[in-house]
């Protein structure tokens, strides 16, 4: 199933951020970014990619063309960027947003982006979070809990590959 980012917009000085204007970002191929990457960097308003895929794709266009490559390998940088381009759409959207400073809420999976917003929603007010962020508040520093301390592994445990403790590591018998 797909894995879909939230990221919630900055709050604004009169209110806070609406949940309706929550963003749902898919992990994954985006066949649009691939087929037609200017446009759809255009529509989503990615302009520091969109300006980087141009100038990318002009010098590189350009650099093939003055050393006299044959038109088959044109098109397969052309095809190459698109790839890229397909590839890597959802991560420059994320850095796009996290450039204009819109915040990670977390992770959901769904089957579509209706679905993922669904889950997403219902466990958000379940945990009855609140969608803003105090203007004032500092970003707060990542809190990660301590690893799990099991002590010197016993003799019997199994680490590996192998099929029974204390058994060879050689070729079967």
């Amino acid at each position: 199933m797909p894995t879909f980012t939230v990221h919630q917009p900055p709050p604004k000085a009169e209110a806070s951020a609406d949940p309706e204007r929550f963003v749902f970002v898919r992990d994954g191929f985006y066949f649009w970014a691939f087929v037609l990457a200017p446009l759809w960097l255009f529509v989503h308003r990615l302009w520091l990619a969109f300006i980087g895929y141009l100038v990318v794709t002009i010098a590189l266009g350009a650099v093939l063309v003055l050393t006299g490559a044959p038109p088959s390998v044109r098109y397969v940088a052309a095809f190459l960027i698109a790839l890229l381009a397909g590839f890597e759409a959802a991560s420059l959207w994320r850095w796009t947003l996290a450039r204009r400073k819109w915040k990670t809420l977390g992770f959901v999976v769904g089957e579509d982006a209706e679905m993922a917003e669904r889950r997403f929603y219902a466990e958000w007010t379940r945990h009855n979070v609140e969608p803003a962020v105090a203007p004032s508040a500092a970003p707060s520093a990542p809190v990660y809990s301590a690893p799990l301390w099991r002590g010197a592994p016993a003799p019997s445990d199994v680490i590996g590959l192998f099929p029974e403790p204390g058994g060879r590591s050689g070729s079967p018998r």
